[in-house]
């Protein structure tokens, strides 16, 4: 198959990348390398690269000319940034999203996957987070993000496109992004902590996440794009462990000092997924736990 992987040099586009190639697929990757947050992008020698803008208006002219699958992961994808710039957020996020569902219509894409976000549920919805719930949108980045699962859903009920979307929790893993202040908090943990610096617990650190395997997050990908149920093609899935742990906990599990910081507005108190209708409707299984991951992680970088 042929497939493009939008935002395929981040954290979680890479190992996508990786793992399509791998299985023996044909990728193009569309990166224009602008997240703020990775000290480094990931690239595989096997994939075709095109640095390339989503929201331009001349995406289309960039990209190959047919295409089995696009996995959508590029993105304004950190919460406070939006906050500070909303234009860009709906800009990348909506206008983007556009632009790719319809070089997919035009060009009888079989499939499209797109990584939406649990932010979406906001600070109404009591845990664990099902999909049928009201939305919540605390901020630029969960209105634009949940925007483009509506397109998404338009796109197949109008188009007969068929579309995919999931609703990540809090990702961590291996070339998780390290840069600036609002990264993800599992890999600012650990590197503080490698470098003997007390970790910076924003509030009261009560606040509890579901940690969601980044191995997951591409198997669930891998499942949609394969997936012969067609019950699922046009739905939205959570993709989260169903597993929560406070920031205090998270930080007690790396080990060493931490402090806190003051509190951040537009972020949801508490997320746990209902993991449910993946399980059911693409078969698909949390394999990791954060525990296990974090005391493998700091065996092997001893």
């Amino acid at each position: 198959m042929r497939a493009i992987v939008t935002g395929g040099c981040g954290f979680i586009g890479s190992h996508i990348v990786d793992r399509l190639i791998k299985d023996g697929h044909e990728v193009f990757v569309v990166d224009n390398l602008s997240a703020e947050c990775n000290e480094e992008f990931f690239y595989n020698p096997e994939a075709t690269y095109i640095n390339e803008d989503i929201a331009s208006d001349n995406l289309s002219e960039s990209l190959p000319d047919s295409c089995d699958w696009i996995f959508h992961l590029a993105a304004e994808s950190r919460i406070q940034p939006t906050i500070e710039n909303p234009s860009l957020a709906c800009k990348v996020n909506v206008l983007g999203t556009s632009n790719l569902l319809e070089y997919a219509r035009k060009h009888s894409v079989k499939r499209f996957m797109y990584s939406s976000t649990s932010a979406g549920y906001g600070l109404k919805n009591e845990i664990p987070l099902q999909e049928t719930m009201k939305r919540d949108c605390l901020n630029p980045y969960s209105v634009t993000k949940l925007a483009g699962e509506d397109l998404c859903t338009m796109y197949y009920s109008l188009f007969d496109l068929e579309t995919i979307c999931f609703r990540y929790f809090n990702i961590y893993g291996e070339r998780q992004p390290l840069q600036g202040q609002y990264a993800p908090v599992v890999g600012l943990f650990l590197e503080m902590k490698e470098n003997n610096e007390s970790m910076s617990i924003v509030g009261d650190g009560e606040q509890r996440r579901d940690f969601t395997y980044v191995g997951d997050v591409v198997q669930a990908n891998m499942l949609a794009a394969n997936t012969t149920n067609e019950e699922a093609l046009g739905e939205v899935f959570n993709v989260g462990c169903g597993q929560n742990y406070s920031i205090i906990e998270l930080a007690e599990i790396i080990g060493g000092d931490y402090h806190h910081i003051a509190a951040r507005e537009g972020e949801a108190r508490h997320t746990l997924a209902d993991n449910t209708k993946i399980r059911t409707l693409l078969e698909w299984e949390p394999t990791t736990i954060i525990k296990e991951w974090i005391n493998e992680y700091q065996r092997k970088n001893k």
